[in-house]
This record gives structure tokens, C-alpha cells and sequence, in this order.
């Protein structure tokens, strides 16, 4: 008689979200050919939050989709509730999914006694039990590094690319960076763009002011051209509608907004639906509630990029070969 038993065990996939996104999460497992993992999730009379699986997720390969929309710190809180649960309740492995990285911009020091509120965030998915990150268009790339495991970061540019080449491809484009800090991205727009022109923002940001810059003087030549403002997320619109009022003062033929991320919070929508600009394109890496839409607004859909990097993390392949070996 021996005294080992072997087993070969299967994986099994497994995905759950959370209740701040759940249009995007039915898109996502749609794409996989699967179901999303009843959850039982609410709220208690104190607002603490409570979560529980309806079925058995032991020995399974877990996905935990959320997005950190308003009110962030309670979606935040209910994702990691809903890591610790799958640890405890023996999943193999725990990968949280996170289409919009929240305090993604608090990730470094401006002045004194500031915090480091992203490499936080990613502690507290550590020590709830995260094994990896899956992440789209992070504000700031070493990011990755604050997390001690795996990070898929996945890029939108393919697929707002292609919108925006199939429908402005026939005319003069300019890809237009909203400061010197993006410009390595402005240049993976300009190769998807059959190598359209750069030019940049220079601004000067507040420091005692979120969300405002002080001044915009456009750096390259845009007259004549539309132009393509490609930014990670829209969160205010203020920024992002200076330097679009600014590339028309220059004489640039139109100007169409790319961004990921649609955090729109305040006036944005009055903002954005008010200003010079022709088009704004974004994804759904965030809920937009009707209210918020309006006729400038586009909005595609990033559940096919994330169902796929789930498919390849699942079946130990490649996320980088997604993104032609560049992620």
C-alpha cells in the first residue's frame, strides 16, 4: 500500500463581482461563456458591509471584478471584503480585477507629509489574500511596483484607437499629448495612427488646488488639423477642456477627446457638453449613469480586453502578446 495519494486536479475559473459595476462584470463573463458566481452582499443597520458566496469556491482559480467608482472607499472596502472571503474560503488562487485602479493618483510624494494612498491600496489587496492584479490604464505605470505579486496591465488605446481611426482616419490628424508627462503614450497613439504628428501641453498644475492647472500653451503646430487629446481618465473635465480651448486658439479643425477612465464627477458633463470640443470617446471601465450621457459622449466597451487577459491568466497564457509584446 502506498502512503501518498495523488490527485490531478483541474482548474477551475471561477468570477465574482462586486455591486458598483455590474454591467460591465455580465459583459466580461459573457465574453468567457460563463455565469457570475452568486453573491449575497449588503449592508448592515452601521453600513458595515457583508459578503457571502452561494456556492462552494474551494480549490477554484477566483476573479474578483470592481470598479472604484463614487462612493470609492465603500466599493474599495467591498472588494476587499470579497478577496478575504475567497482566502478563507480555501480559493487556489485569488486574481482582483480592477478596470479603474482607485487613488491611482496619489502615487508618489509632492509635498511634505503626504501619504502614498496607491501603494496602500495595494497593500490592503496583499493582505486580504490577492495572489495577482489585473488593471486597465494606470495613471501612473510603477504603479505595478507597489504591488508584491503579478500586475496584467492592460492599455484601451487598441481599441480607441480603431474607433478613432475608422472615423476620422481620412483627415489630418494631430495626436496631442495633455502634458509632457504622456508623451510615450501620444507616441503608441501616433504608430496606430499611420504615424500622425505629436504635440504637447505645457501646463502648470496648482499645488494647493486639485484638478486645476494655472496656464495651457499647445507645443507643436495643430492649425488646420484634428486633433486627437488623449488622456487616462476625465475626472472633473477642467484640465482636459483648457487644453482643448487651447488647441483652437491655435487653429486646430476640430478636437476629439480619448480617455479611458469616465470618473466625470461635478460639472464635468456641463463642462465637456458646453465646450469646442467635436467628440468624446471613452470606455466603461466606470458605470456612466444616464444622467451623465450626453450626445458628444461615446463610450466603448472594454469587457472583450478584460474577458480575454481573465482567458490567457487562466490558461497560463500570455497577456503581453495582446498588446503586440508591449504590455
Amino acid at each position: 500500500m502506498s502512503s501518498t495519494t495523488k490527485r490531478t486536479t483541474e482548474k477551475h475559473l471561477m468570477v465574482f463581482s462586486g455591486r458598483a459595476h455590474p454591467a460591465l462584470a455580465d459583459e466580461v463573463v459573457a465574453g468567457l461563456g460563463i455565469e457570475l458566481v452568486p453573491t449575497q452582499a449588503y449592508e448592515f443597520a452601521n453600513s458595515e458591509t457583508y459578503v457571502r458566496y452561494e456556492e462552494s469556491v474551494r480549490g477554484s482559480d477566483a476573479f474578483v471584478i470592481q470598479s472604484h467608482t463614487a462612493p470609492i472607499n465603500e466599493w474599495l472596502m467591498e472588494h476587499l471584503i470579497m478577496v478575504d472571503a475567497l482566502k478563507r474560503a480555501s480559493a487556489k488562487r485569488i486574481t482582483v480585477v480592477m478596470p479603474f485602479y482607485g487613488y491611482a493618483r496619489q502615487d508618489k510624494k509632492h509635498r511634505g507629509r503626504e501619504p502614498i494612498s496607491a501603494r496602500l491600496v495595494a497593500d490592503m489587496f496583499k493582505t486580504a489574500g490577492a495572489d495577482r492584479l489585473i488593471t486597465v490604464d494606470l495613471h501612473a505605470d510603477q504603479i505595478q511596483g507597489f504591488f508584491d505579486g503579478p500586475v496584467d496591465h492592460l492599455f484601451a488605446l487598441p481599441i480607441l484607437a480603431s474607433y478613432v481611426k475608422e472615423k476620422y482616419g481620412d483627415h489630418e490628424l494631430m495626436v496631442v499629448s495633455p502634458d509632457a508627462g504622456r508623451i510615450r503614450v501620444a507616441e503608441r497613439w501616433s504608430s496606430r495612427l499611420n504615424g500622425a504628428p505629436l504635440a504637447f501641453i505645457h501646463k502648470t498644475r496648482r499645488k494647493d488646488r486639485p484638478n486645476e492647472t494655472v496656464a495651457n500653451r499647445v507645443v507643436g503646430d495643430v492649425s488646420g488639423r484634428i486633433c486627437i487629446l488623449v488622456d487616462d481618465m476625465i475626472d472633473t473635465g477642467g484640465t482636459i477642456v483648457h487644453a482643448a480651448e487651447a488647441l483652437a486658439r491655435d487653429g486646430a479643425a476640430g478636437v476629439v477627446i480619448a480617455a479611458t477612465h469616465p470618473i466625470l464627477s461635478g460639472d464635468a458633463v456641463d463642462r465637456l457638453k458646453n465646450s469646442v470640443v467635436t467628440e468624446i470617446v471613452v470606455t466603461n471601465t466606470l458605470p456612466i449613469p444616464d444622467e451623465k450621457r450626453f450626445d458628444k459622449l461615446t463610450c466603448l466597451s472594454i469587457a472583450p480586453l478584460l474577458s480575454q487577459a481573465i482567458k490567457e491568466v487562466f490558461e497560463d497564457g500570455s497577456v503581453t502578446k495582446m498588446f503586440d509584446g508591449q504590455a
